[in-house]
Protein backbone atom coordinates (compact mmCIF):
# COMPACT_ATOMS: atom_id res chain seq x y z
CA UNK A 1 0.00 0.00 0.00
CA UNK A 2 1.17 3.37 -0.75
CA UNK A 3 1.40 5.96 1.90
CA UNK A 4 1.82 9.79 1.37
CA UNK A 5 3.23 12.43 3.50
CA UNK A 6 4.79 15.88 3.48
CA UNK A 7 7.59 17.67 4.79
CA UNK A 8 8.95 20.91 4.98
CA UNK A 9 11.39 21.75 2.82
CA UNK A 10 14.89 24.02 3.12
CA UNK A 11 12.33 27.55 2.85
CA UNK A 12 9.19 26.12 4.53
CA UNK A 13 7.13 25.45 1.56
CA UNK A 14 5.73 21.47 1.85
CA UNK A 15 6.84 18.79 -0.65
CA UNK A 16 4.56 15.64 -0.66
CA UNK A 17 6.32 11.96 -1.49
CA UNK A 18 5.02 8.89 -1.65
CA UNK A 19 6.05 5.48 -0.05
CA UNK A 20 5.80 1.83 -1.32
CA UNK A 21 7.12 -0.79 -0.10
CA UNK A 22 10.53 -2.12 2.36
CA UNK A 23 13.95 -2.05 1.61
CA UNK A 24 16.61 -0.45 -0.16
CA UNK A 25 15.83 3.17 -0.29
CA UNK A 26 14.78 4.41 -4.19
CA UNK A 27 13.73 7.78 -4.90
CA UNK A 28 12.11 8.25 -8.03
CA UNK A 29 11.68 12.02 -9.60
CA UNK A 30 9.13 12.34 -11.80
CA UNK A 31 9.06 14.89 -15.17
CA UNK A 32 7.48 18.31 -15.95
CA UNK A 33 3.88 18.48 -16.08
CA UNK A 34 3.70 15.31 -14.81
CA UNK A 35 3.90 13.63 -10.90
CA UNK A 36 4.75 10.56 -9.09
CA UNK A 37 1.69 9.41 -9.70
CA UNK A 38 1.42 9.51 -13.70
CA UNK A 39 5.13 8.58 -14.46
CA UNK A 40 6.05 5.75 -11.75
CA UNK A 41 2.32 4.58 -9.94
CA UNK A 42 0.35 4.28 -12.76
CA UNK A 43 3.02 2.21 -15.50
CA UNK A 44 3.54 0.42 -12.56
CA UNK A 45 7.44 0.85 -12.84
CA UNK A 46 6.93 1.81 -8.74
CA UNK A 47 5.53 -1.89 -8.04
CA UNK A 48 8.06 -3.07 -9.63
CA UNK A 49 11.33 -1.34 -8.15
CA UNK A 50 9.28 -2.25 -4.86
CA UNK A 51 9.24 -6.40 -6.14
CA UNK A 52 12.92 -6.29 -5.84
CA UNK A 53 12.58 -5.83 -2.25
CA UNK A 54 13.34 -1.98 -2.55
CA UNK A 55 11.54 1.00 -0.93
CA UNK A 56 10.52 3.60 -3.39
CA UNK A 57 9.99 7.25 -2.37
CA UNK A 58 8.97 9.05 -4.81
CA UNK A 59 8.49 12.72 -4.01
CA UNK A 60 5.76 15.56 -6.71
CA UNK A 61 8.14 18.29 -7.17
CA UNK A 62 7.60 21.88 -6.24
CA UNK A 63 4.85 22.95 -8.24
CA UNK A 64 3.49 19.73 -9.16
CA UNK A 65 0.75 16.82 -7.75
CA UNK A 66 0.06 17.22 -3.82
CA UNK A 67 3.26 19.49 -3.29
CA UNK A 68 3.36 22.99 -3.08
CA UNK A 69 2.87 25.53 -5.91
CA UNK A 70 4.13 28.87 -5.35
CA UNK A 71 3.73 31.39 -7.89
CA UNK A 72 5.97 34.25 -6.42
CA UNK A 73 9.74 33.81 -8.09
CA UNK A 74 11.60 34.35 -4.89
CA UNK A 75 10.43 30.73 -4.06
CA UNK A 76 12.27 29.49 -7.06
CA UNK A 77 15.64 29.93 -6.66
CA UNK A 78 18.46 28.23 -9.31
CA UNK A 79 18.49 24.68 -8.35
CA UNK A 80 15.93 24.78 -6.41
CA UNK A 81 14.35 21.21 -6.94
CA UNK A 82 17.53 20.09 -6.64
CA UNK A 83 17.29 21.37 -2.91
CA UNK A 84 14.23 19.84 -2.47
CA UNK A 85 15.73 16.52 -3.15
CA UNK A 86 18.27 17.39 -0.96
CA UNK A 87 16.15 18.09 1.77
CA UNK A 88 13.68 15.27 1.47
CA UNK A 89 17.12 12.57 2.10
CA UNK A 90 18.04 14.46 5.37
CA UNK A 91 14.64 14.69 6.26
CA UNK A 92 14.46 10.81 5.80
CA UNK A 93 18.14 10.33 6.95
CA UNK A 94 19.17 8.58 3.91
CA UNK A 95 22.63 7.66 3.31
CA UNK A 96 22.86 4.71 1.19
CA UNK A 97 20.62 4.85 -1.47
CA UNK A 98 19.75 5.14 -5.43
CA UNK A 99 18.30 7.45 -7.42
CA UNK A 100 15.72 7.27 -10.34
CA UNK A 101 14.98 10.39 -12.62
CA UNK A 102 12.59 10.85 -15.89
CA UNK A 103 12.80 13.93 -18.07
CA UNK A 104 13.04 16.85 -15.62
CA UNK A 105 13.51 13.94 -13.01
CA UNK A 106 16.15 13.13 -14.55
CA UNK A 107 17.74 16.76 -14.69
CA UNK A 108 16.84 17.14 -11.12
CA UNK A 109 18.86 13.49 -10.61
CA UNK A 110 22.30 15.39 -11.85
CA UNK A 111 21.55 18.77 -10.06
CA UNK A 112 21.62 16.68 -7.12
CA UNK A 113 24.27 14.70 -7.54
CA UNK A 114 26.54 17.91 -9.02
CA UNK A 115 25.77 19.16 -5.61
CA UNK A 116 27.27 16.21 -3.90
CA UNK A 117 25.02 13.78 -3.88
CA UNK A 118 26.21 10.46 -4.27
CA UNK A 119 23.53 7.92 -4.46
CA UNK A 120 25.32 4.28 -4.95
CA UNK A 121 23.36 3.63 -8.62
CA UNK A 122 21.68 6.13 -10.76
CA UNK A 123 18.74 6.13 -14.03
CA UNK A 124 18.09 8.94 -15.89
CA UNK A 125 15.51 8.06 -18.30
CA UNK A 126 14.13 10.38 -21.04
CA UNK A 127 17.01 12.53 -21.37
CA UNK A 128 20.15 13.06 -23.43
CA UNK A 129 23.56 15.25 -23.10
CA UNK A 130 21.76 18.53 -24.52
CA UNK A 131 18.59 18.25 -22.21
CA UNK A 132 20.78 17.73 -18.97
CA UNK A 133 23.37 20.28 -19.80
CA UNK A 134 21.48 23.05 -21.67
CA UNK A 135 17.67 22.59 -21.92
CA UNK A 136 17.65 26.34 -23.78
CA UNK A 137 15.42 25.62 -26.88
CA UNK A 138 13.10 23.00 -24.66
CA UNK A 139 12.70 25.91 -22.17
CA UNK A 140 11.99 28.29 -24.22
CA UNK A 141 9.08 26.01 -25.94
CA UNK A 142 7.74 25.35 -22.77
CA UNK A 143 7.81 29.24 -21.87
CA UNK A 144 6.21 30.20 -24.86
CA UNK A 145 3.48 27.29 -24.64
CA UNK A 146 2.97 28.42 -20.65
CA UNK A 147 2.71 32.34 -21.46
CA UNK A 148 1.02 32.29 -25.04
CA UNK A 149 -0.61 28.95 -25.48
CA UNK A 150 -2.42 28.98 -28.79
CA UNK A 151 -0.86 32.00 -29.85
CA UNK A 152 2.45 30.20 -29.44
CA UNK A 153 5.03 30.25 -31.93
CA UNK A 154 4.56 26.60 -31.92
CA UNK A 155 0.08 26.31 -31.77
CA UNK A 156 0.02 22.69 -31.55
CA UNK A 157 2.81 22.86 -28.56
CA UNK A 158 0.98 25.88 -26.80
CA UNK A 159 -2.47 24.18 -27.21
CA UNK A 160 -1.31 19.96 -25.91
CA UNK A 161 0.75 21.82 -22.87
CA UNK A 162 -2.14 24.21 -21.76
CA UNK A 163 -4.15 21.36 -21.98
CA UNK A 164 -1.64 19.10 -19.96
CA UNK A 165 -1.78 21.88 -17.32
CA UNK A 166 -5.46 22.15 -17.08
CA UNK A 167 -5.94 18.38 -16.83
CA UNK A 168 -3.70 18.25 -14.26
CA UNK A 169 -4.58 21.28 -12.38
CA UNK A 170 -1.27 22.89 -12.56
CA UNK A 171 -0.57 26.62 -11.92
CA UNK A 172 1.53 28.32 -15.25
CA UNK A 173 2.78 30.51 -12.72
CA UNK A 174 4.35 27.66 -10.67
CA UNK A 175 5.36 26.14 -14.10
CA UNK A 176 7.44 29.04 -15.19
CA UNK A 177 9.11 28.97 -12.00
CA UNK A 178 10.36 25.36 -12.22
CA UNK A 179 12.05 26.71 -15.62
CA UNK A 180 13.28 29.95 -14.16
CA UNK A 181 15.36 27.86 -11.40
CA UNK A 182 17.25 25.89 -14.22
CA UNK A 183 20.65 25.80 -13.22
CA UNK A 184 23.51 24.76 -16.37
CA UNK A 185 25.82 21.78 -16.03
CA UNK A 186 29.16 21.16 -18.17
CA UNK A 187 30.42 18.73 -19.34
CA UNK A 188 32.83 18.92 -16.17
CA UNK A 189 30.18 18.79 -13.84
CA UNK A 190 29.06 15.73 -15.36
CA UNK A 191 32.68 13.85 -15.30
CA UNK A 192 32.74 14.70 -11.68
CA UNK A 193 30.11 12.27 -11.00
CA UNK A 194 31.30 8.52 -10.10
CA UNK A 195 28.48 6.88 -9.64
CA UNK A 196 27.18 3.72 -11.57
CA UNK A 197 24.18 5.28 -13.69
CA UNK A 198 21.91 4.23 -16.51
CA UNK A 199 20.98 6.35 -19.29
CA UNK A 200 17.74 5.19 -20.68
CA UNK A 201 15.64 6.72 -23.84
CA UNK A 202 13.00 5.74 -26.00
CA UNK A 203 14.55 4.53 -29.84
CA UNK A 204 12.09 7.58 -30.62
CA UNK A 205 13.07 10.13 -28.17
CA UNK A 206 15.01 13.07 -29.88
CA UNK A 207 13.60 15.85 -27.91
CA UNK A 208 16.73 16.70 -25.73
CA UNK A 209 19.69 15.05 -27.30
CA UNK A 210 22.00 12.10 -27.78
CA UNK A 211 21.46 9.46 -24.56
CA UNK A 212 24.88 7.76 -25.72
CA UNK A 213 26.51 10.95 -25.78
CA UNK A 214 25.12 11.84 -22.39
CA UNK A 215 26.39 8.37 -20.97
CA UNK A 216 30.25 8.71 -22.47
CA UNK A 217 30.63 11.74 -20.75
CA UNK A 218 29.50 10.31 -16.74
CA UNK A 219 32.47 8.03 -15.78
CA UNK A 220 29.98 5.50 -15.00
CA UNK A 221 27.53 5.66 -17.13
CA UNK A 222 26.00 3.48 -20.03
CA UNK A 223 23.09 3.77 -22.71
CA UNK A 224 20.23 1.24 -23.32
CA UNK A 225 17.45 2.37 -25.28
CA UNK A 226 13.69 0.98 -25.23
CA UNK A 227 10.89 1.45 -27.07
CA UNK A 228 9.23 4.92 -27.57
CA UNK A 229 9.10 8.71 -27.75
CA UNK A 230 9.38 10.73 -24.75
CA UNK A 231 5.75 10.36 -23.87
CA UNK A 232 5.16 6.91 -24.49
CA UNK A 233 8.55 5.29 -23.37
CA UNK A 234 7.36 5.70 -19.57
CA UNK A 235 4.35 3.45 -20.18
CA UNK A 236 6.26 0.74 -22.04
CA UNK A 237 7.43 -2.54 -20.17
CA UNK A 238 10.82 -2.18 -21.73
CA UNK A 239 11.67 1.50 -19.50
CA UNK A 240 10.37 -1.06 -16.68
CA UNK A 241 12.82 -3.72 -17.28
CA UNK A 242 16.04 -1.82 -18.35
CA UNK A 243 15.08 0.18 -14.86
CA UNK A 244 14.73 -3.01 -12.81
CA UNK A 245 17.63 -5.22 -14.88
CA UNK A 246 20.02 -2.17 -13.45
CA UNK A 247 18.64 -1.87 -9.82
CA UNK A 248 18.75 -5.30 -9.60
Amino acid sequence: MTETATFESFDGERIAYHVLGEGRPTVMIHGFLADAELNWFKPGIAAAVAGLGRQVIAPDLRGHGASAAPTDLSAWPADVLALDQQALIAHLGLTDYDLVGYSLGARTAVRAMVRGGRPGKAVLGGMGDTGIMEAGDRAALFEDAIRNGEAAADPRSGRAIQAMMRSRGLSPGAMLGVLASFARTTEADLAAIPTATLVVSGEADHDDGSPQRLAAVLPGGRAVIVRGDHMTAVGDPSLTAAIVDFLA
